[in-house]
């Protein structure tokens, strides 16, 4: 394919870029086709780092199946995953290992009984010395030691259960945290509650992370940079809160308690997953099986025993070699829509009719029609989303829903699937879609308006995000969906949510991204979505996004940013060049059509044509996004010069969470390629319409818009 591309660059002729196009794109199509499921999904595994692996192998030993076969090939994918200078890190390139990851991998392997000076360990352990010990790890890891006996859990965020009793309208109620705050926390509130815990074996302790010694080691979790009057009452309020715990006995607290406990564990068993798991990601469900053993559930339990089969479902498990990785999620919707997207983009429907069928049919089946807990502050909404993963009724997502809306568009109007109820699908997620939007007039990804930053300040909340307020490229999907399906710009949702979207661009003219790295994934959702609802694509702001991307085209023509643009403002669409983020650039400038962009769109199409390899496209990048690691969810501005030391995490990403989705690398790109080639198909038409209409030579007037 390289040497096709290379023919074409000289000529720059349409004819000749036609061929490269179409000869890459049919090869893209083969390969996603080859990789269909055989009911007509696509699922790709979902990469993130080594604290999954490193936390089930914890788990396992806290359960009580130190010889579960699954742990030392779990210990086997630490050793692999491990940087030469002995940390672990959060996504591929990093310039720099992770304090909790490493901390958490140590640990793991010490469970397995490795020594201390082995290799591996040594590396490790002199590694963390070296960037100031335990002092700094996050609250996730502090728990972790608590529960194998490293770390007082006295010293811990305290997670009363009793906030399950609290009101919906109440701030601190469960239901104002982010879904996967939400989730954790139930299980993880027993845990704190119990305070139990299943030490190392007797010298395979974490001794040697203490080098002054326990007694000096000062177990606090550090003051945060600029905290102000709220963050001190917040902790005097934990202490007070461990206090009463210590004492609850006598001062009368064990009836309520344990009736808060037994609420918990109702409210946790209702809400497993048809799998096994819980929330469709891993923390509710490794805290959820540690709770229910605390508990006195037992391994046969059915709830346990789905939950640990749960282990060797290949939805969630990856085996290669003598090594496993747990995935922090799955994501076969997902995959899926954006697959139907790009087979549709490049035209593929009608000769690949039966793959294409299927997967319309298995998205179909996957519409979530139960209420979930967005119902409980919106209990006459009828349901109608879509979940990202296998099985997760509980929490279908806004951005599922809006793409999979998308996907369906192009057969709502074909009499096989109006028989089989595509229209009530759609007016079903329409429908669940408006009632879902926020205040703000955008969507957030879970939840209507998770916005109330003052969980933030609690000590529990140093990890990630606990809230899920709006995004613009959650919310520019949904417009996208909506123009697709005939919306009026005028409808009030549209018209708050271009409002939202127009306010929430960065005054040099990009979009942030929530999901997806960074700059040029939401500015490559915006222009798309203003495209579909007929928006004036020549208007001063969206000309500031063009150039803004036109001027981070790189010498190879394509794009790429680095994960580290979340916390470094010089970053922003800066990076290593990769199929995905090139791809979302171009269809942001495809969206835009503008003549003075031409040259850039063939050069970052010619990008992809020439990495192009047996079909598909390699990409070690993480640019998928599970946190940015701000805390409150949304884009705050990374050219503060303190925001490092306010967020504790440099360019590592301490307190982010980075995705890798293995099929990014491809439906994106020939989402691209087929919006490029059918461009050009209709520029060559209108040329070859015009040179008829004036009695020439068609090749005399047609041009290239590649």
């Amino acid at each position: 394919m390289k040497v096709l591309a290379e023919a074409a660059l000289p000529s720059s002729s349409a004819h000749s870029d036609d061929l490269v196009l179409r000869a890459t794109v049919s090869a893209a199509i083969e390969w996603l086709l080859r990789r269909q499921k055989p009911d007509g999904h696509w699922v790709g595994h979902v990469e993130s780092n080594a604290c999954m692996e490193a936390q089930w192998c914890l788990a396992l030993w806290f359960l009580e199946l130190e010889d579960h076969p699954l742990r030392p090939r779990l210990a086997r994918s630490l050793l692999e995953t491990q940087r030469t200078d002995g940390s672990w890190h959060v996504y591929h390139g990093a310039p720099n290992g992770d304090i909790n990851a490493t901390v958490e991998a140590y640990a793991a392997l010490r469970s397995m009984g490795w020594s201390d000076n082995e290799p591996a360990l040594a590396r490790a352990r002199e590694w963390i010395a070296r960037k100031g010990g335990l002092r700094n790890v996050r609250v996730f890891t502090r728990y972790w030691l608590a529960l194998i006996g490293e770390w007082p859990w006295e010293q811990t965020p305290n997670l009363p259960p009793e906030v399950i009793w609290l009101p919906h309208w109440f701030a601190f109620s469960i239901y104002n945290f982010a879904q996967w705050a939400r989730a954790t926390m139930m299980p993880l509130s027993i845990l704190s509650a119990r305070r139990r815990s299943r030490p190392l074996p007797h010298g395979n302790g974490l001794d040697a992370l203490f080098p002054e010694g326990r007694d000096r080691f000062d177990y606090r979790l550090p003051a945060r940079l600029g905290a102000g009057l709220t963050d001190g009452l917040f902790r005097w309020i934990d202490r007070v809160l461990h206090g009463v715990q210590s004492l609850g006995g006598r001062l009368g607290w064990k009836k309520p308690r344990e009736a808060a406990i037994r609420r918990v564990l109702e409210w946790i068993i209702r809400h497993q997953d048809a799998d096994g798991a819980w929330g469709g990601i891993q923390p509710p469900w490794i805290y959820g099986m540690m709770a229910l053993h605390v508990e006195g559930y037992s391994l046969d339990h059915p709830v346990m025993a789905k939950a640990v089969a749960a282990l060797d479902d290949p939805g969630w498990r990856r085996d290669r070699g003598k090594a496993s990785w747990i995935q922090a999620t799955n994501s076969p919707v997902w995959d899926t829509i954006l697959a139907l997207v790009a087979l549709d983009d490049a035209g593929a429907g009608g000769a690949h009719l039966e793959a294409v069928e299927k997967a319309v049919q298995w998205l179909l089946d996957r519409q979530v029609r139960v209420p979930g807990d967005w119902a409980i502050k919106l209990p006459h909404l009828a349901p109608g989303g879509w979940a990202f993963e296998y099985a997760n009724d509980h929490y279908p997502d806004t951005d599922d829903t809006a793409v999979a809306l998308i996907a369906l568009a192009p057969f709502r109007d074909e009499p096989k699937w109006r028989e089989g109820g595509i229209d009530e699908a759609i007016r079903r997620g329409i429908d669940w879609l408006i009632g879902m939007q926020s205040e703000e007039g955008g969507w957030g990804a879970f939840d209507k308006d998770s916005n109330r930053r003052i969980l933030t300040k609690i000590p529990f909340c140093d990890f990630g995000e606990a809230l899920d307020p709006p995004s613009v490229d959650v919310t520019a999907h949904v417009v996208e969906a909506f123009g697709k399906l005939g919306l009026s710009r005028c409808h009030p949702a549209m018209v708050r949510a271009l409002d939202y979207i127009r306010r929430e661009q960065e005054c040099n003219g990009p979009w942030f991204g929530r999901w997806g790295v960074n700059y040029l994934y939401g500015t490559g959702t915006v222009l798309p979505a203003l495209a579909a609802i007929g928006e004036d694509m020549r208007q001063p702001y969206i000309a500031r996004a063009c150039d803004w991307l036109t001027k981070r085209q790189q010498l190879d023509g394509g794009w790429g940013e680095s994960c580290a643009s979340y916390v470094d403002a010089s970053l922003a669409g800066h990076g290593t060049t990769t199929a995905s983020q090139t791809a979302w650039a171009l269809m942001a400038l495809l969206a835009a059509n503008r003549p003075q962009d031409r040259d850039g769109i063939r050069r970052g199409c010619l990008f992809l044509v020439e990495r192009q390899s047996a079909g598909g496209w390699d990409e070690a990048e993480f640019t998928g996004t599970g946190f940015p690691g701000y805390g409150v969810g949304q884009s705050i501005r990374p050219d503060d010069s303190r925001l490092r030391e306010q967020l504790v995490q440099g360019p590592e990403l301490s307190r982010a969470f980075m995705l890798r989705y293995d099929l990014y690398r491809h439906y994106f790109p020939l989402m691209a390629l087929g919006r490029a080639l059918r461009g050009h198909e209709r520029e060559s038409n209108d040329a070859s319409a015009q040179a008829a209409s004036l009695g020439s030579s068609p090749g005399a007037t047609a041009s290239a818009s590649i």
